[in-house]
């Protein structure tokens, strides 16, 4: 397919070029313009912007004063590599992440994605162990049905089941536990703070397994995202973690790429849980997509012991704490902070939660509806009382995706949600600048991609 007339917005949607796209793509319109929570293609079609893309766009598209603040930069210095120098954007956007990061958080190592920050992460504890004296320490324990990112590492802590699949060969060893999600694991009469602590006990049980000296940390997501569809842990279960790690000296990573950074109403996802991690890791919300960055916080310990030690973390890419990347984020996170939008995303997350459910909770496929501030997921089912998913052959995930498209709607649903196979779920993360009728037209226009999408797998 040529290339024509991009830049007047008059490229015909893709359907043969020299790109390799994602699965499962056929024909994608091209995005030429975003004003506010909308995206615009080459025809002029408008599609709000539900999902930010990934959890990403919580400005939404075209924030001036990020514009503003990625100009001036790129005008005085683009990139310096940070073997040679730091910059100034990437001092003050540690200085202020450190001001507001969860108690013991001391130290930022800015990357460009989330994938990246965990590939750091698992590193950075491995080589603290190191230094402190415990080399034995080498194993990662996660949990099922997590993502945690498409790199080797990444993918290999991650419970994706279908996207490790085709890897596994090449995958480092990583070790599984249940995850928490109470709507397919809570037992009938089992209370939620009962079901927390037994699932929170699989971790113990598997670091005596494994030889708890053995083991380096526990990764976990505070609110699991694309894999399960904004899953939060009953009350009670990070804090039990918390205990087991502290009794085994095992560090807790803490997965906020997707949950972070405000998008379930305070700025850190774990704040809600009372727990402090050992590590965390930070992306799409940090810069909002206006440029590619992610970051790992560490304990003041942590970077104590690596300074005491070798004096350095042996790691690195060619792109940390690019300049304009950091700029970028430090103008987003002032926005944020200045415009009070965590405010925002706690207002308008509750008319949001109230809006699906007067939709959806008793619509006979929508099984159950979940969620924190602007991070909602529904999980459909074929039948509400067994829980009985769809048939995955149907791929219904997928028609949900095409019929919202069509309506002018940009979400994220997924399958595998019940086990890597089975299950279905669509999840919603709208830019933190979302009104009011704009989660009205979110609402309207998702029920008549679900209604039709199901209508369609039935025919």
């Amino acid at each position: 397919m040529k290339t024509v007339g991009i830049e007047s917005g008059k490229q015909s949607s893709a359907t043969r070029t020299h790109i390799l796209y994602r699965p499962g793509v056929a024909k994608l319109p091209v995005a030429i313009g975003g004003e506010g929570c909308y995206l615009i293609d080459s025809e002029g079609k408008r599609y709000l912007d539900a999902s930010g893309g990934a959890a990403v766009s919580c400005l939404g598209h075209g924030h001036p004063r990020v514009i503003e603040a990625m100009q001036k930069q790129i005008a005085r210095l683009a990139y310096a590599h940070t073997s040679f120098f730091t910059t100034e954007p990437m001092e003050a956007l540690a200085e202020l992440l450190i001001e507001d990061a969860p108690p013991g958080i001391d130290k930022v190592y800015f990357v460009s994605g989330g994938s990246e920050a965990i590939e750091a992460a698992l590193k950075l504890a491995r080589q603290y162990f190191v230094e402190i004296g415990q080399p034995q320490r080498g194993r990662f324990v996660a949990r099922r049905q997590s993502y945690h990112g498409n790199t080797l590492g990444a993918l290999a802590v991650g419970g994706n089941a279908w996207r490790r699949q085709a890897f596994a060969p090449i995958l480092i060893e990583a070790h599984h536990i249940a995850p928490c999600y109470a709507y397919r694991g809570r037992c009938d009469g089992e209370t939620e703070i009962a079901y927390g602590q037994r699932v929170a006990d699989e971790l113990e049980a598997k670091l005596v397994e494994l030889g708890p000296d053995t083991v380096a940390a526990f990764v976990a997501e505070p609110v699991v995202g694309a894999t399960l569809g904004a899953v939060a842990a009953v009350s009670g279960y990070f804090k039990r973690i918390r205990q087991i790690c502290d009794r085994y000296g095992v560090l807790l990573i803490l997965d906020e790429v997707m949950c972070g950074m405000g998008r379930t109403g305070t700025l850190h996802a774990c704040t809600q849980e009372d727990v402090r991690p050992d590590i965390m890791v930070i992306a799409k919300g940090l810069g909002g997509g206006y440029q590619p960055i992610g970051a790992m916080l560490a304990s003041r310990a942590i970077g104590e012991a690596i300074e005491a030690g070798s004096g350095a973390f042996q790691h690195g890419h060619t792109y940390i704490g690019h300049a304009t990347a950091c700029a970028a984020a430090l103008a987003v996170q002032q926005t944020v902070r200045d415009e009070c939008l965590l405010d925002a995303v706690r207002a308008r997350g509750k008319e949001l939660a109230a809006a699906l459910a007067k939709r959806f909770e008793h619509h006979p496929h929508v099984g159950d509806i979940r969620g924190r501030g602007l991070f909602w997921g529904l999980e459909l089912v074929f039948d509400r009382a067994t829980k009985a998913p769809f048939d995955p052959a149907l791929k219904l995930h997928a028609r949900v995706k095409k019929e919202a498209m069509a309506r002018g709607l940009c979400c994220y649903p997924m399958g595998g949600t019940i086990d890597g196979r089975q299950g279905d779920h669509v999840l919603i993360a709208p830019p933190f600048i979302v009104s009011s009728e704009q989660i009205g037209e979110l609402v309207d226009k998702l029920s008549g991609a679900i209604d039709a999408a199901i209508q369609s797998a039935r025919s």
